[in-house]
C-alpha cells in the first residue's frame, strides 16, 4: 500500500511524502517486494530475535511483534532520522491491524512518534476480512483500542469492503484505490506555481478536520476531462463568469453530482456520514472545472447529509490535469458497522481462545483475557 501511494504520487506530480517514506518489516531476511521505495528506506527489525523466522512471525502472535519492536526502537530511530519529519506537516503510519506485525508493531510505533514528534501523528490501519479468521478480528480489535486513542486519528480500510487479491498482483485495484484517495487527500494544497485556487486548500484545512480524532473514513469519485491549456489570466477571468452563463451551469451541475457521487460511494470503511463530527471536500482538477457556485451547492449537500455545519472545503487545481476528482473525509464517525462486527467477533474468538486453554489444562489466555470489550460496553 505504501508502494502504491508513493507510485500515485509520482503518476500525478502530487507532493506528499516528497520521499520521507519508511517501511519496517520483522523478519531475517530483507523484503524486495517494492518498486517505489528506496532500499535504503527499508527498516528490518528481529532479525537477531530467536522467535523470529525467514517468514518473519507466526501471524497471531503480536505480544511478540510488539517485544521486537520495542526491542529494536532505536533501529527505527536512527532511520527516522534521516527523513525530514520536522519540515513535515504531519506523521501517516500505515498497519495492516489483523496480522502480528501490523497490530503489535503498529501499534507500539503510534505510541512511539506520538510521543517523539510535536507534528500530528495519523495513522491508516487496514481492517481484515472475515476469511481472515477470528484471530484477524482480535488482532484488529486490540490494535484499535490501542491506536485510536493514541493517534490524532485513525483513518480506516476495510478489506472486507475492498477484498484485496491473493495473487499478489502488484497493481490491485483495492489497494490502487486507497492509494489514490489517500495521495488526492494528503497532497490537496501543494499549488502549482500557475494554478489559479479560489478556496485553496492547505494542511491546516486537513488537521483542523481529523482534530476530534477517532475514526476516519475517505470517499472518493472522479471523472474525466479536458486539460486546462489556457494562460492564467484567462482562467484568472473564469472565475467571474456569470451566474447565468450556460456553461457555468453546466459545470456546477458536474462538480455537485461529482461530491455526491464521492459521498455516496464505497468509502474507505463503510460508515453512517450522519455520524460524522466534522467534513472535509477536496476538489482537485483543472481550474476551468472547478466551479464556484457547484463547488458552493456542493458544500451546502454535504451539510445537510452530513448533519453537521462542520464542513470544510477547498479545491486543488491542477492545470495539466485530465481528471476532475473530488475527495471527502469523514471525520470521528462513530456509528460505523465494520468495527462493531470486528468487536463482536474479537469477544467471540477471545471466550473461544479461554475455553480452549481451560479444556487443555494451560490455564489464562493472559493479556487476551482484558483486551478487548463487548461491544455494548463503553
Amino acid at each position: 500500500m505504501v508502494d502504491r501511494v508513493l507510485e500515485v504520487e509520482a503518476d500525478t506530480g502530487r507532493a506528499f511524502t516528497r520521499g520521507n517514506a519508511l517501511v519496517c518489516d520483522i523478519s531475517r531476511t530483507p523484503t524486495d517486494g517494492f518498486d517505489a521505495v528506496p532500499e535504503e528506506q527499508r527498516v528490518l527489525i528481529g532479525d537477531t530475535h530467536a522467535a523470529v523466522t525467514a517468514d518473519g512471525l507466526d501471524g497471531e502472535d503480536v505480544d511478540l511483534a510488539a517485544e521486537v519492536t520495542r526491542t529494536d526502537l532505536p533501529e527505527i530511530r536512527r532511520a527516522l532520522d534521516s527523513l525530514a519529519i520536522h519540515d513535515s506537516d504531519a506523521v501517516l503510519v500505515v498497519a495492516g491491524l489483523g496480522d502480528a506485525t501490523g497490530s503489535g508493531a503498529g501499534s507500539v510505533l503510534v505510541e512511539e512518534l506520538q510521543g517523539t514528534y510535536d507534528e500530528p501523528l495519523y495513522a491508516l490501519g487496514v481492517l481484515p476480512a472475515d476469511d481472515d479468521g477470528g484471530r484477524a478480528a482480535l488482532n484488529a480489535a486490540r490494535s484499535l483500542r490501542s491506536i485510536v486513542p493514541t493517534a490524532d486519528s485513525t483513518l480506516t480500510f476495510d478489506r472486507e469492503m475492498w477484498p484485496v487479491r491473493s495473487d499478489g498482483d502488484d497493481d490491485d485495484p483495492a489497494i490502487r484505490a486507497l492509494a489514490t484517495r489517500v495521495a488526492t487527500l494528503f497532497a490537496a494544497g501543494e499549488l502549482d506555481a500557475d494554478a489559479v485556487a479560489e478556496n485553496a486548500m492547505d494542511s491546516s484545512d486537513l488537521i483542523r478536520t481529523l482534530d476530534p480524532g477517532g475514526i476516519a473514513s475517505i470517499g472518493y469519485a472522479s471523472t474525466d476531462v479536458q486539460p486546462d491549456e489556457r494562460g492564467v489570466l484567462a482562467r484568472l477571468l473564469a472565475w467571474f463568469r456569470s451566474d447565468d452563463d450556460a456553461d457555468e451551469t453546466t459545470d456546477a451541475a458536474k462538480v455537485k453530482g461529482l461530491v455526491r457521487q464521492a459521498a455516496g460511494s464505497r468509502l474507505t470503511t463503510p460508515a453512517e456520514v450522519s455520524s460524522a463530527e466534522r467534513a472535509l471536500v477536496v476538489l482537485s482538477g483543472p481550474p476551468s472545472e472547478l466551479s464556484r457556485r457547484g463547488f458552493e451547492s456542493a458544500r451546502q449537500w454535504l451539510e445537510q447529509e452530513a448533519d453537521t455545519v462542520e464542513i470544510l472545503a477547498g479545491d486543488d487545481p491542477r492545470p495539466r490535469s485530465s481528471t476532475l476528482e473530488a475527495v471527502v473525509l469523514f471525520s470521528n464517525v462513530t456509528d460505523v458497522p465494520r468495527v462493531d462486527e470486528l468487536q463482536s467477533r474479537a469477544v467471540d474468538t477471545q471466550d473461544a481462545l479461554a475455553a480452549e486453554s481451560s479444556a487443555t489444562g494451560d490455564g489464562a489466555t493472559g493479556e487476551h483475557e482484558t483486551a478487548v470489550e463487548s461491544p455494548d460496553d463503553e
